[in-house]
């Protein structure tokens, strides 16, 4: 299992004073010092916290250093002021990985997978376009094994499981969640499709993933922000690390 840091909320610390301070690079670097096989920033168009010009210096620094950049987002999130428009960016990046993601510009964070409807055609034009034109795995975030099916019929190489319930049931220490992930997993490998997941992922739950295996990476930001003020940045990330990899 793989971990990439989603730096979204260094930005947005640095966004609220207007100010270069703290310095995602400075982080990202920090990230890969310490191991982190890959870098995750998710633009929106509001450029509330990553922006434009975030993902083009990550995607470069991931390239020097060797790691793998995603780029998460809505691919119908079009250009918006200083926001460059989702497929644009991935144009300029040329990331490893790409993580389409069903969100409004209005929501707090993604909090949900792509389901069927109108969009269907146009998302799979997407999706055989971003193949076309880059190297790119494409990911669909998605919720249940129904959206295993989507994503296969869909064209992505991967998924991205929403564990969002799957937290809130460790949490609750309801561990019938551990079942649920397990029979998405087994789908999705049925269906040759690699796995990721992403979404309330902390210390207390993710070892949870760790045991049921066949995960090809986690995506991890916010709880490893809100550890780092308890334990400092370098010790929450070797935590995390530790679990992943022993």
């Amino acid at each position: 299992m793989k971990l990439s840091i989603n730096l979204n909320k260094v930005a947005l610390l640095r966004n609220s004073r207007g100010e270069d301070y703290p310095n995602i690079e400075y982080f990202a670097n920090k990230a890969i010092d310490l191991g982190v096989d890959g870098l995750t920033l998710h633009p929106r168009p509001d450029h509330r916290h990553a922006t434009s010009k975030d993902v083009i210096n990550l995607a470069k620094l991931s390239k020097e250093r060797g790691v793998e950049f995603n780029i998460e987002g809505n691919p119908f999130s079009k250009p918006n002021k200083d926001f460059l428009g989702f497929c644009e960016l991935v144009e300029l990046t040329n990331p490893d990985q790409i993580t389409l993601v069903p969100d409004e510009i209005n929501q707090i964070t993604s909090d949900h997978g792509w389901l069927s409807g109108i969009h269907d055609n146009d998302l799979k034009n997407i999706i055989k376009s971003l193949k076309d034109s880059s190297n790119s795995n494409i990911s669909l975030f998605i919720d249940n094994k129904d959206g295993v099916g989507y994503a296969s019929v869909m064209g992505a190489n991967l998924i991205e499981i929403h564990t969002g319930k799957f937290s809130k049931g460790i949490e609750e220490n309801d561990l019938s969640v551990v079942t649920e992930i397990q029979e998405i997993i087994d789908c999705a490998l049925d269906s040759n499709l690699l796995v990721n997941a992403g979404h309330d992922l902390n210390l207390n739950n993710l070892h949870y993933l760790v045991e049921i295996g066949n995960i090809n990476e986690v995506s991890i930001g916010h709880a490893i922000i809100i550890d780092s003020l308890h334990h400092g940045f370098e010790e929450t990330l070797l935590k995390y690390l530790n679990i992943i990899r022993n």
